[in-house]
């Protein structure tokens, strides 16, 4: 993903209604989605939470690999190998590592913190 797409995505967040708790424990219903009758008004709902989520799952995995790159930075005492935060993460070792490398470059570029 380009800079620039990521920044615009930052910019223009998508608004997110969240639901009471009993309706999101019924497994019909989904952001009040099936009560919209117009297609053309579902569509464009439906679109909206779809981008809302996509923007909200990149946010949440760059803060994931901000995360491991603290987690196995070598100048912390308690620091984890790449193998404990890919258990603990549940992924794979090559995967870990290179969430660790992505999460050190956008701590140099001050593109996020996890503080």
């Amino acid at each position: 993903m380009a800079e620039s797409e990521r920044t615009e995505r930052r910019l223009k967040p998508a608004p997110l209604i969240f639901e009471p708790a009993e309706a999101a424990a019924d497994p019909e219903h989904f952001f009040d989605l099936e009560s919209i009758e117009d297609p053309r008004r579902l569509l464009a709902r439906s679109t909206e939470l779809t981008l809302a989520f996509r923007a909200a799952a990149d946010r949440a995995t760059e803060f994931q690999a901000v995360a491991a790159a603290q987690l196995a930075d070598p100048k912390r005492f308690d620091r984890l190998t790449t193998a404990t935060i890919a258990e603990q993460a549940g992924w794979s070792e090559d995967y870990t590592k290179k969430m660790v490398e992505f999460g050190r470059e956008l701590i140099e570029n001050g593109g996020i913190t996890a503080e």
